[in-house]
């Protein structure tokens, strides 16, 4: 049995286990699939303490180092379920394993919110991406649109500009809100065409990606633009369900779990983007993993 066992190995997961190591708690750390979390669809991170600029492979390499360095075991495995027995907490995974804890720290990080439309599903993959730095070399000389307009969605669209022939971004909302040295960059860069007050209607029915219908909310007015591909960057959508009997969720699906990162459930806590708060940031992340992570210890060490 361990003290703590961690969901998620994003910046909130990571944060949490060295935490909990440092308390001498033994921890597992269960990750479904890359290490890091949502920062590894970010082309740098700019705004973290002590790196005035860092590649995120690079500072999520430096996280994992940091939680396997201090005496962290991880496995990758997708967890199902997570229930009670007694003092006890049990997590089962899809491979069909069972880990046994005396607390648990959800730190499940969220997914990619989809644009919803027609044929989108048909495209991921093929002319869709939510991924610059994993894909935006497909597309050097080429004409994309970035939908968003949040910091993600800027920096997405940044390192799109440095190689592709033609940028559109494109956001609902009349601004963009992403931050202001963000968008001074992309407006000084000729190839960048930022349209605002406006959202992606349609994706056309063709054999392989090739066009978009944009729709200005403002009059209805319709515009086609050919494209070569098109990346989504519109925020992110919690994976909390499996969990629901053990952490209440709001309305939009979120853990309902406030600053201190607690739930109705003893010995269960939640920490990062799977909660419900109004800053997502690498910073708040790691933040809520420390706070977690003490308040799991202090449960453990009052059992």
């Amino acid at each position: 049995m361990y003290d703590i066992i961690v969901v998620g190995g994003g910046p909130a997961g990571l944060s949490a286990a060295v935490y909990a190591r440092r308390a001498n708690k033994s921890v597992l750390i269960l990750e479904k699939s890359a290490f890091g979390g949502q920062i590894t669809f970010s082309p740098t991170v700019e705004n973290y303490p002590v790196y005035e600029s860092l590649s995120v492979s690079e500072l999520a390499d430096k996280m994992v180092s940091h939680a396997l360095g201090n005496g962290a075991d991880v496995e990758v495995e997708t967890v199902t379920a997570v229930r009670c027995e007694g003092d006890k907490r049990i997590v089962e995974t899809e491979d069909g394993n069972v880990y046994e804890a005396r607390a648990v720290i959800l730190a499940n990080g969220a997914k990619h919110r989809h644009l919803g439309l027609a044929n989108e599903e048909r495209f991921i993959g093929e002319g869709i991406s939510f991924c610059a730095v994993c894909d935006g070399a497909f597309y050097k000389n080429r004409t994309v649109a970035l939908i968003g307009g949040g910091n993600s969605a800027l920096q997405e669209a940044i390192l799109l500009s440095e190689g592709c022939k033609k940028v559109y971004v494109i956001q609902n909302l009349d601004f963009l809100t992403g931050e202001q040295r963000l968008q001074e960059i992309l407006a000084a860069r000729g190839n960048v065409e930022i349209v605002t007050g406006t959202v992606v209607s349609e994706i056309a029915d063709t054999p392989e990606f090739s066009a978009i219908v944009t729709k200005r909310l403002s009059d209805g007015a319709e515009t086609r633009l050919e494209l070569d591909g098109m990346f989504v960057a519109i925020g992110l959508v919690p994976e909390n369900e499996a969990f629901a009997d053990v952490a209440a969720l709001d309305e939009r699906g979120y853990f309902d779990a406030s600053e201190d990162c607690t739930t109705t459930t003893a010995g269960v806590f939640v920490a990062g983007d799977c909660r419900r708060k109004g800053v997502r940031q690498v910073a708040t992340a790691t933040s809520d993993g420390a706070v977690a992570a003490i308040a799991a210890c202090r449960y453990i060490d009052g059992m």
